[in-house]
């Protein structure tokens, strides 16, 4: 039998001119569908934060609604093209276990996304530490905790290690302490350096009153006295006491005269663990 390319070049012509007419509408379909789910997903979320829902649900819930409108949509386009999605479901509950057994790790993120919305550890704009990244919660999503960090970098967090490890809420109690350390030589009045530091760092606008700060010896080392700011703020503020503190300090120390002194492997500052 004889390849005839001129019947074949035909009929892949015939199929093509009957089936464009499906395949554009498809294409139509899928860009103005991607259009309206945008905005409609917009629409609702605004109607969420309009009635006031609570803004960790609102991000979670706005990400479900995307991932069914869009397999919707998909599904609508796959009809459109001629694939019948009976038996394409159909395909894919048999393909499902196969499937969640792969994606284990994001059906255990999904889980843990949830049980973060109902128990709480932490919210939308909370100071946190959780899997050696510390940031403040920019949005909670199905899968993942999204983190801004101080540095303005985008951290993204699954949301398995929210119920799998440790996590360090700065915002649980409303502000946060600020510790900063520095050493001083021996024979330096430590109530002169206590009354100076306290006096400069009182007038960062930041500082909370209320817990009231203070400077105390941390230890005595074998040539200097390392002593401890410890200053509270909202957690918002951290950063800002954190540079204008050591600023203050070192501005109290030069104004009374006061020598500082180098001690190898000192911590200059931290968030209060107490």
């Amino acid at each position: 039998m004889k390849f005839n390319v001129a019947e074949k070049w035909n009929l892949l012509s015939d199929q093509a001119v009957s089936y464009a007419p499906k395949l554009l509408l498809a294409i139509v379909v899928l860009i103005i569908g991607l259009i309206v789910l945008s905005r409609f997903k917009s629409m609702v979320k605004n109607m969420m934060i309009k009635a006031n829902w609570d803004r960790d649900l609102v991000p979670f819930l706005s990400s479900m609604l995307d991932v069914l409108l869009k397999a919707l949509l998909f599904l609508t386009v796959a009809e459109i093209i001629g694939i019948k999605t009976a038996s394409f479901l159909a395909l894919l509950a048999a393909a499902g276990f196969a499937i969640g057994m792969a994606l284990q790790g994001s059906l255990g993120n999904f889980a843990s996304g949830v049980m973060v919305l109902i128990f709480k550890p932490y919210k939308t704009g909370d100071l946190i530490e959780i899997a050696d990244s510390r940031g403040w919660v920019k949005e909670i999503q199905i899968f993942n905790t999204i983190l801004r960090t101080a540095t303005n970098q985008t951290v993204i967090v699954p949301n398995g290690l929210a119920t799998s490890g440790k996590i360090i809420n700065h915002s649980t109690n409303g502000f946060i302490r600020v510790d900063l350390f520095n050493a001083i030589p021996y024979d330096e009045d430590f109530i002169k350096v206590e009354k100076a530091i306290l006096e400069e760092v009182a007038l960062i606008p930041e500082v909370l009153k209320d817990p009231e700060a203070s400077v105390g010896i941390e230890e005595f080392d074998s040539h200097n006295i390392k002593i401890g700011t410890f200053l509270h703020a909202k957690p918002e503020h951290y950063w800002d006491v954190y540079y204008k503190a050591h600023i203050a300090i070192k501005n109290a120390l030069g104004k009374n005269d006061v020598k500082m002194a180098y001690s190898e492997g000192i911590e200059l500052g931290s968030i209060g663990k107490n």
